[in-house]
């Protein structure tokens, strides 16, 4: 009984938000009537988000439900976001975080490679939006056994593209118009000048990042790749990734990662908030990932830079709560550094800009366990309980109101996308409607 009301609510779910779709793409923040629409920002009716939670995310639910149910449904609306992305693929194979259906003069519209657009032509793989957008329709691509000539295309075009991306040492900058630079290898040092007032570069999107989870989610695309095609210059990419980030561990006395680097391998300023300095965040992402390339690859060289980054972050880095890491540690010194309303560094972490996550949770204690059981060969995942689904299953099946969506309530809190919905506001949200569809996906495959 409770298996046929949780394929009734999958139907429902997905029938409500593919009434909302824009071109067969979807955005953030829906208002309940469906008027209203947020991205990154207010957004309009034709306009869609690249970035999770939208299009790819979406139409990886969609695809999800095809796979779990065989219902041509699901795969049919999974085809109408995976065409709209196709839409939206720029000629240098990457995607911008929104496409636009409007007029091709908007100053935001793309150089699609399909359709008329405008003259924006940077692919960008920040907040993981080429990532996301190639890995659902790799995934789709392997489940219509390659047959569909466009979403094939599209694919190879994009990871031959996000190939020639990539460095000769192995990383990748935030976004990229044409084949990137080919400079020196060399191993990541502190510089030599005055990095609070030198070397400010405007690009520095076009140079070596580590922003935002991108060593996770690139190296997760290279594996899917692999995984699906099974050829070996993906495998190549994602080892050479894995050389970056050995590179790019910063020598003692902090043994970790920095969120942009330049030509030379110094930590380099981004936007005026990132400083060039040790960062807790992207230092996390970029353990977890060299452990699950030593999980694929068997390489115990990319084992190696763990040891010492945990133990710095457990022993120098944890802030006074026992919990928490600064997002930024001055090189050297090691103090958090922060910044003022006016922009200005300090140390004193009083009233930063409210936008921006000054401090993050630490996952060291995870990551030694992960890498405690990765050198052990214990590759189990683990996984929720029977019951736990089926408990969380028997919550969204109540929660589901009788239009066929979600409610999420604000709470103040940031979420992607603007504004920060207050306590007072109700939505719809894209990230709660996956997280529920891939919750019934999986009762449904256990029952």
């Amino acid at each position: 009984a409770l298996a046929a009301k949780a394929k009734l609510s999958l139907e429902k779910g997905i029938a409500y938000m593919h009434s909302l779709a824009i071109e067969g793409g979807y955005v953030y923040h829906y208002s309940l009537d469906g008027k209203e629409k947020w991205g990154e920002g207010k957004t309009d009716d034709r306009t869609v988000e690249v970035q999770p939670p939208g299009t790819p995310a979406v139409g990886m639910s969609f695809l999800k439900a095809y796979q779990v149910t065989s219902d041509e449904y699901y795969l049919g609306v999974a085809l109408e976001a995976a065409e709209a992305l196709r839409q939206g693929q720029l000629k240098s194979g990457g995607w911008p975080q929104m496409i636009d259906f409007g007029s091709a003069v908007d100053r935001r519209s793309g150089d699609y490679r399909f359709r008329e657009g405008g003259s924006r032509n940077v692919s960008s793989l920040d907040d993981d939006q080429t990532q996301a957008a190639l890995s659902f329709l790799m995934q789709l691509d392997q489940e219509l056994d390659f047959e569909n000539e466009k979403v094939h295309e599209c694919v190879e075009f994009g990871l031959n593209a996000l190939l020639k991306a990539q460095f000769p040492n192995g990383g990748f900058p935030q976004v990229w118009r044409e084949p990137v630079q080919e400079w020196e290898i060399m191993k990541a040092s502190y510089p030599d000048y005055d990095w609070r007032t030198e070397r400010r570069v405007k690009n520095y999107w076009d140079y070596y990042t580590l922003n935002d989870g991108l060593a996770g989610t690139v190296s997760r695309t290279l594996q899917l790749a692999h995984e699906i095609y099974g050829e070996e210059q993906y495998l190549e990419a994602l080892k050479r990734l894995g050389d970056f980030l050995i590179l790019a561990q910063m020598p003692e006395p902090q043994p970790a990662w920095c969120q942009q680097y330049n030509e030379m391998m110094h930590p380099m300023w981004a936007r005026k908030f990132e400083p060039p300095a040790i960062v807790g965040h992207e230092s996390q992402d970029v353990m977890a990932t060299l452990i699950r390339i030593y999980e694929y690859t068997k390489d115990e060289r990319y084992l190696k830079p763990i040891p010492a980054a945990l133990k710095y972050f457990e022993e120098e880095c944890l802030l006074e709560d026992g919990r928490s890491l600064a997002r930024f540690y001055e090189m050297k010194t090691n103090r958090p550094l922060y910044m003022d309303q006016q922009y200005q560094l300090t140390y004193d972490d009083a009233n930063p800009p409210s936008h921006y996550g000054w401090k993050q949770s630490s996952k060291t204690q995870r990551i030694r366990q992960q890498y405690e059981r990765a050198i052990q060969g214990d590759h189990e995942k683990s996984e929720p309980s029977q019951a736990s689904i089926r408990r969380e299953t028997e919550r969204i099946l109540k929660s589901l109101n009788a239009d066929g969506f979600w409610i999420s309530k604000g709470d103040g809190k940031k979420l992607t996308g603007q504004p920060n919905f207050q306590g007072d506001f109700y939505f719809i949200s894209s990230r709660t409607f996956n997280r529920n569809i891939s919750t019934l996906c999986e009762f449904l495959k256990l029952n």
